[in-house]
């Protein structure tokens, strides 16, 4: 265990819906025991206006925020943790690119690509612990991003914790979407193009449909 815990740095909030509280006290645990000082709300009474302001305040003032992130919260589209969330998100919108704030971690299979979390949460890398167990290298890395030794970014990889891949960017899909469409349009252009070469009556120039015998014999003509 480290010789002392990094309160001068600041602290990490835990955010975790009530049915993850297991998984989450074994990420306060081992946190704790690399010297990691963790705001974890343990109250099962939740609610009432000094709370709420506590744990605003809290949020305001953390070194670190780690939502936890499992079937649960997708099963909940609503609840505390969510506000949670918000928070934190609106708090990073105002830090410098690079600058680790946000260190989301699954507890089991849900992976970033169909999780119900904000927009900035997928911006940056993701960890798995399973069931909440936490190998001592996560600890070390939580010190480092406290001591301001580390950035966080959604292409940094710590592979011994098996994080999720980075979701596909929405640009490069739209600008998929775009070059087909492009490309059906000159195939269509191209096609009709060569229909009116093709069609000709007694000189270079396109005759028009109602010019053509086709048209005069539907209408009755000769």
């Amino acid at each position: 265990m480290p010789d002392t815990p990094l309160s001068q740095k600041g602290a990490v909030f835990l955010s975790y819906a009530s049915q993850d509280a297991e998984a989450a006290r074994h990420i306060c645990e081992a946190l704790r025991a690399a010297g990691v000082e963790v705001w974890f709300d343990q109250s099962e009474l939740r609610g009432g206006d000094a709370w709420d302001q506590s744990i605003r305040k809290q949020i305001k003032n953390c070194a670190l925020f780690i939502p936890i992130i499992s079937a649960h919260t997708q099963t909940r589209l609503e609840g505390y943790f969510r506000l949670e969330w918000k928070l934190a998100e609106d708090r990073s919108h105002l830090m410098a690119k690079g600058k680790a704030f946000l260190v989301p971690v699954t507890v089991d299979e849900t992976s970033d690509r169909e999780a119900q979390v904000p927009d900035a949460f997928l911006a940056v890398q993701w960890t798995k612990l399973p069931g909440g167990k936490t190998p001592p290298p996560f600890g070390e890395r939580v010190r480092k991003l406290l001591a301001g030794s580390q950035t966080e970014t959604a292409h940094q990889v710590p592979a011994m914790l098996g994080p999720s891949a980075p979701r596909p960017a929405k640009a490069s899909r739209t600008w998929i979407v775009l070059a087909a469409v492009g490309l059906i349009a000159c195939v269509a252009l191209a096609t009709v193009a060569q229909g009116r070469e093709s069609v000709q009556y007694g000189s270079s120039r396109p005759v028009p449909f109602w010019g053509t015998a086709a048209c005069r014999k539907s209408l009755g003509g000769t």
